[in-house]
């Protein structure tokens, strides 16, 4: 009988991996298993944060906040204005 390949089997793998790793003292074992544990986890991505992303809570507060921007986008601007007063 074949086990279902899973995150979870992977990691319950990865930890009995760095258990006998910590066991064998061989940190370099360790470390491999903790990293690829973390990979798996996705913390080995860059986390991006929007710094607008609280200021804008609906497509009208959107819509508002860039009609505000008028210097910065001018033929945007207009359009809006245009579909708001539709």
């Amino acid at each position: 009988m074949r086990q279902e390949l899973t995150l979870d089997n992977l990691l319950d793998q990865l930890e009995h991996a760095r258990q006998i790793a910590i066991e064998d003292r061989k940190p370099t074992a360790m470390i491999q298993a903790t990293i690829t544990t973390a990979k798996l986890l996705g913390f080995d991505q860059p986390v991006v944060k929007d710094a607008n992303a609280d200021a804008v809570q609906s497509i009208s507060d959107l819509m508002n906040e860039l009609a505000d921007d008028e210097d910065e986008y001018p033929q945007l601007t207009a359009r809006i204005e245009h579909v708001k007063d539709d």
